[in-house]
């Protein structure tokens, strides 16, 4: 790595590795340009500038439990617990829509799920949280979602509203999460629901009550 570090085919991140291996430092890598155009990584941008960038760990960790629950719902599938007809990670699955004051709004949902259960369908907008959010953001994005929700433009294209689950990681941050939405109005609390991150399939692989579904 040291010699391709040399060539520019690859970079050197500044973060590193915790620990240390065979008497030395652990690092990360990326593929610089070169390296890239030495693979053909990126054949349909032949010519352009490439760059190589860091992401930061926290995206990572978001990006990865993304990952993570479309993986889990794959497995669920081929299980025969549910079927998983539909998943769109962010930003497929974001929403752009006109606000109060005509300007153009857009609603990011990380992922969006629509599945079978039995024979009946399911969707869900999904918000996986980290813990890294204040109430003030999280309120923020729930009224966006309520503003969606009133335009009625995802129930006419698509015969219904899809729930809004909140993931969140224990119970501690779930009782936060619901205290937050408890204070939205009581039309717009029927919209969403929190579940923790370890509990996710076994959520959304369940029927919601009927008449929260009617509420929507």
């Amino acid at each position: 790595m040291q010699r391709l570090s040399e060539l520019g085919a690859v970079v050197r991140m500044e973060r590193s590795i915790g620990g240390v291996r065979a008497g030395s430092q652990g690092f990360v890598y990326g593929i610089a340009g070169l390296g890239q155009a030495v693979l053909a990584l990126d054949a349909s941008a032949a010519g352009r500038h490439r760059r190589t960038w860091e992401t930061s760990p926290a995206h990572q960790n978001h990006v990865l439990a993304i990952t993570e629950l479309a993986v889990s719902l794959v497995v669920a599938t081929r299980a025969g617990r549910l079927e998983l007809l539909d998943f769109q990670p962010e930003p497929a699955c974001w929403r752009t829509f006109s606000g109060s004051a005509v300007e153009s709004v857009t609603l990011k949902p990380d992922a969006f799920v629509r599945l079978v259960i039995g024979d009946l369908e399911r969707s869900a907008f999904v918000e996986i949280d980290l813990s890294s959010e204040s109430r003030t953001v999280i309120a923020r994005k729930a009224r966006v979602y309520a503003a969606y929700w009133q335009t009625g433009l995802e129930a006419q294209r698509h015969g219904v509203f899809p729930e809004v689950l909140w993931l969140v990681p224990d119970e501690r941050r779930e009782a936060r999460m619901r205290e937050v939405l408890s204070r939205l109005p009581t039309a717009a609390q029927a919209l969403f629901a929190v579940a923790r991150r370890s509990d996710a399939v076994s959520y959304l692989g369940t029927l919601p009550d009927a008449a929260t579904e009617a509420g929507r």
